[in-house]
């Protein structure tokens, strides 16, 4: 379990569930996988509090989208995997053109 002062932030999301993301971890997703995100922690907190859109992954119940509009046709997407009833953490995020397939499971 991450320290205190290892976690650059934690949200709650409508589903009820916590999503935690550590310092080092983002650094991995910003540098590694989506260099784009960088400086963007706030986006990804929006998307994850206060999504418009929230879809069940089709290939793991435990995974969901959360989309937040950025403008027509653009969203950014925070992939989070719920680990028990309260808590969660990031998988990844990224700006996208379309919402995935998947089971809408909360719409604003």
């Amino acid at each position: 379990m991450p320290s205190e002062s290892d976690i650059l932030f934690e949200v709650m999301t409508p589903l009820g569930f916590q999503v935690r993301v550590t310092k080092d971890y983002w650094e991995l997703i910003v540098s590694i996988k989506h260099p784009v995100m960088a400086g963007r922690e706030q986006d990804v907190k929006m998307a994850l509090e206060q999504p418009d859109e929230i879809r069940q992954s089709k290939s793991d119940e435990n995974v969901f989208l959360f989309y937040k509009s950025e403008r027509a046709r653009r969203w950014i997407c925070a992939v989070s995997k719920r680990t028990n009833e309260r808590e969660g953490f990031l998988i990844t995020t990224y700006p996208t053109d379309a919402i995935k397939e998947g089971v809408q499971v909360w719409h604003k």
